[in-house]
Parts: structure tokens; C-alpha cells; sequence
């Protein structure tokens, strides 16, 4: 039996806040709803979830990230270490001038020659720290002063490289240092083999051993640490390229005095040639502008320069809205766990959508919308429809009873669409249980009501025809076109099944779409309205269902500008030929002919095209019907329920 008994230390983990265990699954339908939106203006299904996680989200992350990126650079500037050398060496020369002045014991011949050394010191800090490098101060708190000088250019230097190195060094003594410049010899030694390809794992495990503690990112391999001191040390330079010339110059100089040791920079040097080399892939050569009051050392700048790299790559990933993509670690240490968490759920957001079969992945490995997604989508749009018609579900015509059919006994929930008579005993029934016990009294509501279901008698063939050429789209009707033929497509499949229904589209050529290809079809730029090819498809479509009773639903905002000619190809003209009108008169009079209910909606307010439809309606007995564009769903699906009456 094993033994489960811990011996050993126990670790513990920062707490890393998640989504709620006991939250509700995401609001698919909302989202489904503003995916099928964007679908409809023309976007691939991939590209609508995109942009449907940007709006839930990730803009307002990315907004974040690129707000973060502007106060880093508006707060900081990169003087940091100048400015504390500068103040260093001002105190020790202040120093040194009282211990003069004090001194009586000093030959006056000396003090005036150190008096002019001091006075006399070059404008430049550098070119100051270098001349002072062997002069012999008279001042213990001088000589700290300066000592200090270098132990802090090391220490930043170093930090430079490797981060944390300054506070690890803080009063590190020669033993101290004499170890960093062997895990530099020994670094070095093996960033060369390893350029060379003949470093072994050995070799790693042997450095590691020797000088981990010094690497406190805990690398399993070698390119593991390469990639974290390349990352840095590209960090290095693009903060030197960063700052001006002489900054740089300043820096170069003052570098010969870190720690009093030339091999230190030898060594770091030979470190940047060794990395640059291995991962010329890095940025090596940008820079970018501190304008800020604060100054940050060289270790602190070059951790910056590391930030806003990780915020730019940041950016790059939310623009994509992927959250398979985003990096969740480095949001967190950039914006705080509360990004993380918007992030994670973003994500979850995502799974949830792809993993609930809304979206399919075609032969082309391109996503569409399912079939699912296409009823859920309808259900919505229809939804809004009925909301849109401001029906009175308990309105009835006892005119109208029986007419769909005989009676079959049963019952069920009423559903908007459905004109079926009530069956009164089970609504009071329903009403009087959910009202028992209450003080509301019997009243009934929409939920409460049940209709006899019938054997239907008529059965209808029905055609939508929608004009889909070029002003649609110009004019922003497009997208309230294809929420029309979703419900009503929706409302024929789900409650009306004994209907048939042709999704015709009519431009400068019209076709026969499936509401999956019309939902999906982009918006043209090309010009024609080709009503004369629809009402010829449609013509087709009631022969083929003969037995029905046809219906004609044609959505239009301009007038015919194209025909189809005898051998089959359009033929396009503006404004109206002659010809044009004759065929689709004549067409529509064949149509008319096998007793088909016609109805056109008219999008815009054009008074000529308004009479032009007059006619046509009042040639063959039909309607004209002009809504707004909001209301064009609600139009449609009230026109088609209002002929089944």
C-alpha cells in the first residue's frame, strides 16, 4: 500500500482567480444573435466571432494595454543612472573640498594643487569619474562616495543582463564578485559551444549546478536560458538605442569603471556578441521615446524595454481576438488579475461558442454557421417580428374557425404564428392553477393559452423575392433584408411545415438560394434589378408545386433596370427600357395568372418607384405595402400570416 504520509516540505501556489465556478454558462444566444449580424453584412462566420469578442472584451484590453504603454513612456526617461552618478560624484567632490579646507596639517603646495584638481574637473561626469579614478582622496567619505560610483555601474551593469543583480550585489564583496565574473567566463564557455553545436545536456546540467542560484527563472535547457537572457539582452540595446549620443557616450565611458573591473565588461560584451548571434531573430535595432520626469537605471529601463515589448506583443494578440492565442501569464503581470480574469472568460466565451456545435468547420476547414445555429438565429428573428407586430395574442375572429382544418382533439401551447382556434377549456383551466391562492384573479395571459390543433386544409406555396443589387447594400438595407427571410423562413419551417418556401434573390441575375447561402451572401457591387429573372424562377417554383396555393412576397427598392434576354444572359440598362418593363409586366401576368396572392414592399420613399409598384400591385389585385426598414420583418411575416387567414 503506498504511503500517502507528506515528509517533505509543502509547496503552496499564489491564489490565481478564475472564472466562477458558479456562474451561468455563457449567454450563447445573445452572441449568437450579434454573430449572425455580422454574418448577414457580410462577414465569415470566423471573422464575425472575432469581432463579437472585440466588442465583448478584448477592445476594451486592448484599450488598456495601449494606456499602459503611454505611461510607461510619458513617466520615465533613461537618465537614471547618469543623474545618481552625477550626485554621487558631486557629494564626494563636496566632501573632499571641506577635508581640504579643514586640513592644517596639509603642505599648502599640495592643497592648491588638489584645491585646482577639484575645481578644474571636466564638465562631463564620465571624463570626471575617469580622471578621478587614481586620485588619491584625503576624505574617508569622499573615497566612499566614489567607491560607490563604481560598486553602483556594476551593479547596473550586471542588472542590465541579468535581472535583479543590483539589489542581489548591494555590499557584495570581492569574493561576491570574483563569482560573477566566473559565471560569466563559464556562461560564455558555454554559449560558444552551444553556437558551435557541441554543447551536451551535460554540459547545461553542469552549469546549472554550478551557478543556478544566479537564475532565478529555474531553465530546463539551454534554450530555455538562452531565450531568457537574449530576451533581455535585446532589451539592453534597444535601450541604449533609445537614448541620445551622448548618453551613450557617457555610459561607455563610465563603463570602464564598474566595479573596477575591465574583464566584468569584457566578459558582458563577449555575452551580448554570443546572444546576438544565437538569436539574431530578436528586435536588436528599435527604440522608443521616454518623455517622462522619472529616471530609471540601467537595469529598471532595460526591465521596461522588456514591458513594452510584452505590452506590444500583447496588442498583436488581442487584434486577432483569439484567446487561444493570448498570453494570460503576461496580461496578468502587465494590466493586473482582473484583466486576467475578463481574459479567461473571453476565452471560455469562445470554447463555449465553438464547442456548442453553432459553428462548423466545412470541408474548406472554413466555419459556418449550422444548421443549429441557423434555427436559433430564425427563432430570434422571429421573435423580434412577433414583438414588432404588437399582436394581441388573445385577439380572434370567430370568422376564421375551422378554416385551417378539421379538429384533431388535441391541444397545445399557443405560439406566435399560430391561428388556430383557442381551445377555452384548458386556457381557463391553466389560468385558474397558475392564479389559485394568489389575490390576482383570473386573468389571462399569453402563457396561459392552448389552441385545437387542425388537420390543415391548405397548403401554400410561397416565394421571397429580394432584391439584392447594389443600392441595397448602399443604402443599409441589406442586413434588415436578410433578418426578413431568416424569420419567415424560420416560421414556415417550424410551424408551418406543410408550406413550401423558395428563397429567390434578384440582381442582375436572380437564383434560387438556400437560407444558409443567403444568409451568408455578400454584399455585390453590380449594378441591376433584375425583377423580371425572379419572377421567372418563381413561376417555376408555383409549377412545381401545383397543387398549392401560390404566394408572391417580393422586397424591392428600385425599380427593373435588367432582363434576361432569350439565350440566357442579362441585359442591363438605367433607367427602365422599354423593353425591360414589357418583359417583367408580362412575366408578372404569368405569375398572376394561376391565382397567386402578390404583395410588394418597398424600401425608401422614392414617389416615382412608389407609383410604379402601385400598378403592378393593382394589375394583378395585390398589395403595397411601404415600412420602415425596422419594421420590414414584422411587415412580411404579418402579410404572410394575413394570407393564411
Amino acid at each position: 500500500m503506498a504511503d500517502t504520509h507528506h515528509t517533505g516540505p509543502r509547496r503552496y501556489r499564489r491564489y490565481t482567480p478564475g472564472p466562477d465556478p458558479l456562474a451561468p454558462p455563457p449567454d450563447l444566444t445573445k452572441a449568437l444573435g450579434a454573430i449572425g449580424e455580422d454574418v448577414m453584412a457580410g462577414y465569415s462566420p470566423a471573422q464575425a466571432l472575432r469581432e463579437y469578442l472585440r466588442r465583448a472584451g478584448y477592445d476594451r484590453l486592448s484599450t488598456r494595454v495601449q494606456q499602459r504603454r503611454r505611461e510607461m513612456l510619458q513617466k520615465h526617461n533613461l537618465t537614471g543612472t547618469l543623474t545618481e552618478v552625477k550626485k554621487l560624484l558631486d557629494d564626494a567632490v563636496l566632501a573632499e573640498r571641506g577635508q581640504l579646507a579643514r586640513d592644517v596639517m596639509m603642505d599648502d603646495e599640495d592643497r592648491a594643487f588638489r584645491e585646482m584638481q577639484m575645481q578644474n574637473l571636466p564638465d562631463s561626469t564620465a571624463a570626471a569619474v575617469r580622471e578621478l579614478a587614481e586620485y588619491d582622496w584625503q576624505s574617508g567619505d569622499a573615497r566612499g562616495k566614489f567607491e560607490q560610483i563604481k560598486d553602483l555601474l556594476g551593479r547596473e551593469f550586471l542588472d542590465q543582463r541579468f535581472a535583479g543583480m543590483k539589489q542581489a550585489l548591494e555590499g557584495a564583496t570581492d569574493e561576491d564578485r570574483q563569482a560573477i565574473e566566473e559565471m560569466l567566463g563559464d556562461l560564455n564557455d558555454l554559449l560558444g559551444k552551444h553556437a558551435r553545436r557541441q554543447a551536451t545536456e551535460q554540459d547545461f546540467q553542469d552549469f546549472m549546478a554550478k551557478h543556478g542560484e544566479q537564475f532565478p527563472e529555474n531553465p530546463e535547457n539551454i534554450d530555455e536560458l538562452i531565450d531568457a537572457l537574449a530576451q533581455r539582452s535585446a532589451a539592453a540595446q534597444r535601450m541604449l538605442n533609445s537614448m541620445s549620443a551622448e548618453q551613450r557616450r557617457e555610459l561607455m565611458e563610465l563603463s570602464a569603471q564598474a566595479f573596477g573591473s575591465q574583464e566584468l565588461m569584457n566578459q558582458l560584451g563577449m555575452l551580448d556578441a554570443n546572444l546576438r548571434n544565437i538569436r539574431p531573430d530578436l528586435d536588436w535595432h528599435g527604440s522608443e521615446d521616454f518623455s517622462g520626469q522619472q529616471g530609471m537605471g540601467l537595469g529598471d529601463a532595460t526591465g521596461a524595454m522588456q514591458d513594452l515589448a510584452e505590452l506590444d506583443a500583447l496588442s498583436d494578440q488581442l487584434a486577432d481576438a483569439r484567446g487561444s492565442d493570448l498570453d494570460i501569464d503576461s496580461l496578468a503581470r502587465q494590466l493586473g488579475e482582473d484583466a486576467a480574469v475578463d481574459a479567461r472568460t473571453l476565452a471560455e466565451l469562445e470554447k463555449a461558442l465553438r464547442d456548442s456545435g453553432m459553428l462548423q468547420r466545412g470541408d474548406d476547414g472554413q466555419y459556418r454557421l449550422s444548421p443549429a445555429a441557423m434555427r436559433k438565429l430564425g427563432k430570434s428573428l422571429l421573435d423580434d417580428a412577433a414583438a414588432a407586430l404588437s399582436r394581441d395574442a388573445g385577439a380572434h375572429d370567430s370568422r376564421h374557425t375551422g378554416a385551417l382544418g378539421e379538429l384533431t382533439g388535441a391541444s397545445r401551447p399557443w405560439e406566435f404564428g399560430d391561428t388556430q382556434t383557442w381551445d377555452v377549456t384548458r386556457t381557463i383551466t391553466n389560468a385558474l392553477q397558475r392564479t389559485a391562492g394568489t389575490d390576482e384573479g383570473l386573468r389571462i395571459t399569453p402563457e396561459d393559452i392552448e389552441v385545437a390543433e387542425t388537420e390543415a386544409r391548405t397548403r401554400q406555396a410561397v416565394v421571397l423575392l429580394v432584391d439584392t443589387s447594389f443600392s441595397m447594400a448602399a443604402e443599409g438595407r441589406w442586413v434588415p433584408m436578410k433578418r426578413t427571410a431568416l424569420a419567415l423562413h424560420h416560421l414556415v419551417s417550424t410551424k408551418f411545415r406543410g408550406d413550401e418556401l423558395a428563397l429567390i434573390s434578384f440582381g442582375r441575375l436572380a437564383m434560387n438560394l438556400g437560407i444558409e447561402e443567403l444568409t451568408a451572401l455578400p454584399p455585390v457591387q453590380e449594378q441591376g434589378t433584375n425583377l423580371h429573372h425572379g419572377l421567372l424562377l418563381a413561376e417555376r417554383f408555383f409549377a412545381r408545386h401545383a397543387g398549392l396555393d401560390p404566394v408572391l412576397l417580393v422586397v424591392t427598392d428600385g425599380e427593373p433596370t435588367a432582363h434576361l434576354e432569350d439565350w440566357g444572359e442579362a441585359w442591363f440598362t438605367w433607367p427602365t427600357s422599354p423593353e425591360t418593363l414589357r418583359r417583367t409586366v408580362a412575366q408578372l401576368d404569368r405569375v398572376a395568372r394561376r391565382g397567386t396572392k402578390a404583395t410588394f414592399f418597398q424600401l425608401g420613399d422614392d414617389p416615382g418607384l412608389t407609383r410604379f409598384l402601385e400598378q403592378l400591385s393593382a394589375r394583378v389585385q395585390g398589395r403595397l405595402v411601404i415600412p420602415d426598414l425596422a419594421e420590414l420583418g414584422a411587415s412580411v411575416i404579418g402579410e404572410y400570416l394575413r394570407g393564411r387567414e
